[in-house]
C-alpha cells in the first residue's frame, strides 16, 4: 500500500470523525479498502469531502441522527461528486460504478435537471452569495443583472423547446462566463495564484493522460470550479 494512499484515508478518516460530531469512525478493513480505491482512481481529498458533505447533508434533512455515519454509506455520493468534477473538468469517464450503500434515513436524491428548477436554484445560491459577504460592491450590480436575466428567463422556461431553448441555453453558458471574468478580474493576485495552484494539483493524476491543449482546458475549468466553491457561485450554464 502506498503511503499517499495511506495518508489519504487517514485524512478521510479525520474528516469523518469532525463530520460525526468527534465520534470516532475508523477506515480499516474493506472501509480501507474502499477509500484506497478512491485514491487510487485519482479522487482529489476536497472533492471526496464534498461528497461526505453531501451524504451528511441529506442524512441531517431527515432529522436527528440516530447513529454515526460510516465512510461506506458515503460512497454513492462521492462519486457522484467525482463523476461531476471530471465532467466540469472535460475528463474522460470512468467505467460505469454500482451504487453503494446509503445512509440510513436518507434516499437517493439527485438535483431536479428541468430548466425552470435549474434557474431557481441559480437564483437562489446568487441571492445567498451575496448576503454571505466575500463579493465586492461591484458585484451587487452584476449579480443584480443576471438575477433580474434569469428571473425572466424562470417565466418563460416552462415548456420552452426547440431553438428558443437552445438560444436560452447559450445565453446562460454566455452570463456564467461573464460572471466568471469579472470575478476572476476582481480577486486579489495571491488569492488567484493559490486557486491556480491548487486546480494542478488536483489535476497532478491525470496529467501525464492528457494532451497539453486538453490539460489547458481542464486546468481553466478547475480554477473556475475552485472560485465557485470559494465564493458559493453557482453554474449559470446547464450542463
Amino acid at each position: 500500500m502506498g503511503t499517499e494512499s495511506v495518508d489519504f484515508c487517514r485524512e478521510i478518516e479525520s474528516y469523518l470523525c469532525r463530520k460525526n460530531d468527534g465520534h470516532l469512525v475508523r477506515v480499516t478493513g474493506p472501509s480501507f479498502d474502499r477509500v484506497s480505491g478512491w485514491a487510487a482512481q485519482g479522487i482529489p481529498l476536497k472533492v471526496a469531502f464534498e461528497g461526505i458533505d453531501r451524504c451528511f447533508e441529506r442524512y441531517y434533512r431527515r432529522g436527528p441522527r440516530r447513529r454515526p455515519v460510516r465512510i461506506d454509506f458515503c460512497e454513492a455520493d462521492v462519486l457522484d461528486v467525482f463523476d461531476e468534477w471530471r465532467r466540469a473538468l472535460g475528463l474522460p469517464r470512468g467505467q460505469a460504478r454500482e451504487e453503494g450503500p446509503l445512509a440510513p434515513g436518507t434516499e437517493d436524491a439527485r438535483p431536479s435537471g428541468s430548466l425552470p428548477a435549474h434557474l431557481q436554484r441559480v437564483v437562489l445560491r446568487l441571492t445567498a452569495a451575496r448576503a454571505g459577504g466575500g463579493l465586492n460592491e461591484e458585484f451587487d450590480a452584476i449579480i443584480d443583472r443576471v438575477a433580474r436575466e434569469l428571473d425572466t428567463a424562470r417565466a418563460e422556461a416552462r415548456g420552452i423547446r426547440g431553438e428558443a431553448r437552445e438560444a436560452l441555453l447559450r445565453r446562460l453558458a454566455s452570463l456564467d462566463g461573464e460572471l466568471l471574468r469579472h470575478v476572476r478580474e476582481s480577486m486579489e493576485p495571491a488569492a488567484l495564484a493559490a486557486l491556480v495552484e491548487e486546480a494542478s494539483e488536483e489535476l497532478t493524476p491525470f496529467r501525464g493522460q492528457m494532451a497539453p491543449d486538453a490539460y489547458d482546458r481542464a486546468h481553466e475549468a478547475a480554477v473556475h470550479r475552485l472560485i465557485r466553491n470559494r465564493l458559493a457561485l453557482p453554474m449559470i450554464a446547464l450542463t
